[in-house]
Formats: C-alpha cells, structure tokens, sequence
C-alpha cells in the first residue's frame, strides 16, 4: 500500500474550505500519515476495528482542534488503511 493520502471532495465544502482546498489536504494528508506511522509502530494483534478507530483518534489528535472538529472522513477509506496495518502492508 502506498501512503494514505486524503482527498476532499469539493462539492462537500463551502466557499472558505475550496479556496483552502490544497492545504487543508496537505495537512490532513500529514496528520494521516503521522498516526498511520504511530498506530503501525505500536501495533500488538488489535481487531481492525480498533486499529481503525485509533487511527482516527491518532489523527484528529495531530490537527488544529477546529479542523479535527470538522474533520469527517471516509471510514471505508480509514478502516481500509488499518486493514493494511493489521496486514503489514504499510510500510
């Protein structure tokens, strides 16, 4: 697997959050990958659920406390990453 990576659909946001698009995503995409590092470091034969509510967690940690607020991501897309997690698939 290739690193996460988060992508906003912009019909989904208002006029500020377009016009941001860019950087938001980037430091969604590096809040992602940070707790993706964290989780698969301490990962210890958690259930995938788990690993993906943790992932989640770790993420919203490593964002500004308005943006985790608003923060809604595809759980399919998050749950798929903490399947590779469990998996040994990220490196």
């Amino acid at each position: 697997m290739s690193e996460p990576h988060v992508t906003l659909d912009p019909s989904g946001l208002d006029p500020v959050q377009r016009k941001l698009r860019g950087p938001l995503e980037d430091q969604l995409t590096s809040a992602l990958q940070a707790a993706t590092g964290r989780v698969r470091s301490s990962y210890a034969g958690e259930p995938v659920e788990q690993v993906c509510q943790r992932l989640l967690d770790e993420t919203r940690s490593g964002l500004h406390p308005d943006i985790a607020a608003g923060f809604q991501p595809d759980m399919d897309e998050f749950c798929r990453v903490a399947v590779a997690i469990v998996r040994g698939e990220v490196a």
